[in-house]
């Protein structure tokens, strides 16, 4: 779920599921909510994503993922997913992550979808994309995002290809963040950004960002109308392999958390 606070006319949106911030149904809807009330309360000046604990988000809740018993859950689960990434994406004002804490899967395509991604300086903190070594891929909107997010086809490869779970450090160096910020600093850091980038006359900020993501986001659209997806979601999704894997995960998860 998310936990909404307004504060210096921003909206600060914070990812709070059990101890990994896992993004469920309930997440998507929500986030879809808070993105179209940026975009049509002119009060707002734009939105910040972040996360509770020691994670910002370990990704989509596994258990949701294991409980798919057909096609036809999996083709409607994703199609909201998509429809939320792509508002999300393409929200009208500036949107700035800053990643708390342990960043993967979902919660780094969001954080790619943003428009500035800060990230808190500790050592223990990582960020990646391992589903490669789990058995699975990217939807369209996921995997247009990454792209974009990274800006190069390298990255997009090391990133994705070897599913390793970088620390601060090295997500820096690889552009995967923008900056590292002192934990007391992260939301400050944040508003600053913000207010930089729409406190403009005319806040051409608006008309930039549009231009700077049209192509991509008309690609995606293109593709999600097409369908092209759904064979390759569900083929995985429901694979027993696949759901064994993820079955293993989470159980793994769940005795770290508790110890």
């Amino acid at each position: 779920m998310l936990k909404k606070t307004v504060e210096d006319q921003i909206i600060i949106a914070c990812l709070s599921d059990g101890k990994t911030n896992a993004v469920t149904r309930e997440t998507l809807d929500q986030l879809a909510e808070i993105v179209a009330e940026v975009n049509q309360d002119a009060g707002i000046k734009g939105l910040i994503l972040t996360g509770e604990g020691r994670f910002f988000s370990s990704g989509f809740s596994l258990p949701m993922f294991v409980d798919f018993a057909d096609r036809e859950a999996v083709i409607s689960f994703f199609t909201r997913e998509e429809q939320v990434l792509l508002d999300y994406f393409t929200c009208q004002k500036p949107v700035v992550c800053a990643i708390n804490g342990h960043c993967a899967a979902m919660g780094l395509i969001l954080a790619m979808a943003s428009d500035f991604r800060l990230v808190k300086n500790h050592p223990k903190i990582k960020l990646g994309m391992s589903e490669i070594k789990i058995g699975l891929g990217l939807t369209i909107a996921q995997a247009a995002i990454m792209r974009f997010g990274l800006d190069s086809d390298k990255r997009f490869r090391d990133v994705m290809y070897f599913g390793e779970m970088k620390d601060v450090t090295c997500a820096l160096e690889q552009e995967m963040v923008d900056e590292l910020v002192d934990e007391d600093q992260l939301i400050v850091r944040a508003k600053q950004i913000i207010s930089l980038w729409i406190d403009t006359p005319n806040q051409p900020f608006v008309q930039l960002k549009k231009s700077l993501k049209s192509d991509t986001a008309k690609k995606i659209a293109q593709d999600l109308a097409a369908g092209t997806w759904q064979d390759s979601m569900c083929n995985a999704l429901l694979n027993k392999d696949v759901k064994a894997t993820l079955s293993f995960v989470q159980a793994s998860m769940e005795k770290k958390n508790a110890s």
